[in-house]
């Protein structure tokens, strides 16, 4: 179990220079657990979910869940949900910890009629506008006012109906609130410009098993045709494959040697073929793959994409990587305008970057030093924790209650594949 109370004034100290080596098992996929949690409010009886992983966001989304009136029996990863909505608004205290709670909007206006939800807080990687879900209401019949902080969604007498949502750019978490709130609306509804990602794939493969009907799931155009009800089902949450990327280049900037396993290496087409061309061995299973690397990486330079181009999540942990390339290379962020966040932490351990805008020029230091970071989001927090493992003598890498949004037991993973890692006061 994370330690999540009082972690923002918990450090990690990680002494590197240790080769990483074993066999490493990915959890669940938080991008994947929060919409499928959601589905909770949809789903009014005997729902499962399976592979969730422990973390601050899902016990936070739990907990606005639990809020809202589902019942929760949460076990060893296995959450069953039952039981209806019972008010339609979103505490103010937890939405405002979390991005992602917006996705509670859709399925509790499909559910109760009426939804009145905070705007959401989270990590500071940028706009990540919420207009877009606003979009995604309005045009399947919804009323929407913003009054004191809040999104206050009610439906007309008719209800949802199905529409053509054309989205103007990629959003994920746009997709989902348009698939959660269609699945239930009268008539048919067309998504255009949908994203693709594997969470959303297995967001859309769950509700089938639920008795919806989603069609052109995996591709840019989504269709469904509204049903009258959802019923019970079990599913299992698809695997992290940020975590396992993160584990991935773990393994290149340490030279060493890990087995990843529990993944789909299909999700990480991109970004397998990117390590690669840095002179990382991959070999890959169905189920799996082991990293190994006996030399300093080579430059390659990278363009992050909407799925399935290289993911913005790897790309501050590419980064450190870089950090120590046997040259220069470019990295454009084409998703979030504030990304960057991470460089002036890297360059207190040595790093040589240069940003300007949303590129970054990296010349490759032969070795990081250790130094004492801050961590400003999520996966800055893992670039850190990587420059760490790979630096000469020891770091030591503060806000923390990033990290524990996003990787569940992090340190004992480390430390089974011999890092030398622990958390303290």
């Amino acid at each position: 179990m994370n330690s999540f109370n009082n972690n923002n004034i918990q450090k990690i100290f990680i002494t590197g220079e240790k080769k990483l080596t074993g066999n490493i098992n990915i959890s669940g996929a938080k991008n994947a657990a929060l919409p499928l949690m959601a589905l909770s409010l949809l789903i009014n009886k005997d729902f499962n979910l399976y592979n969730i992983p422990d973390l601050a966001d899902t016990r936070l989304m739990s907990n606005l869940l639990i809020d809202l009136g589902i019942e929760i029996n949460w076990q060893k990863g296995n959450l069953n949900f039952n039981g209806k909505p019972k008010k339609d608004e979103a505490s103010y205290e937890l939405v405002r910890q979390m991005r992602a709670s917006i996705l509670v909007l859709g399925p509790l206006l499909a559910s109760k009629g009426s939804a009145k939800v905070p705007l959401p807080g989270g990590c500071a990687i940028g706009s990540r506008p919420i207009d877009l879900h606003v979009m995604v209401m309005e045009a399947l019949g919804a009323n929407i006012i913003f009054d004191s902080g809040f999104i206050i969604a009610s439906l007309g007498n008719d209800g949802l109906k199905g529409a053509v949502i054309d989205f103007p750019l990629v959003s994920v978490g746009a997709t989902e609130s348009a698939i959660m709130t269609a699945v239930l609306a009268q008539g048919q509804t067309k998504i255009l410009n949908a994203a693709r990602e594997p969470e959303v794939t297995d967001l859309a493969n769950c509700l089938n098993k639920a008795g919806a009907d989603i069609k052109g799931i995996g591709t840019d155009i989504l269709i469904i045709n509204g049903v009258k009800e959802l019923h019970k089902v079990s599913h299992s949450v698809v695997s992290d494959r940020i975590e396992a990327g993160s584990f991935a280049i773990a393994s290149s900037i340490t030279m060493g040697n890990i087995e990843i396993n529990n993944i789909n290496p299909k999700d990480l087409t991109e970004f397998i073929n990117v390590l690669k061309l840095t002179g990382t061995k991959i070999e890959i299973s169905d189920n799996s793959m082991k990293v190994s690397c006996s030399n300093r990486p080579k430059p390659y330079s990278v363009v992050t994409n909407p799925y399935p181009g290289f993911p913005t999540d790897l790309q501050a942990q590419y980064m450190a990587l870089m950090a120590i390339a046997d040259g220069t290379t470019l990295i454009k962020e084409t998703i979030f305008e504030n990304r960057f966040m991470h460089v002036p932490e890297l360059m207190r351990m040595g790093a040589k970057i240069f940003t300007n805008h949303q590129e970054a020029e990296i010349y490759g230091v032969k070795k990081l030093k250790g130094a004492k970071v801050m961590a400003s989001d999520l996966r800055a927090s893992m670039c850190l924790i990587l420059g760490a493992l790979a630096a000469d003598g020891t770091s030591e890498i503060d806000g923390l209650y990033h990290l524990d949004r996003g990787y569940e037991n992090l340190e004992d993973k480390l430390t089974n594949l011999g890092a030398i890692i622990k958390r303290s006061n």
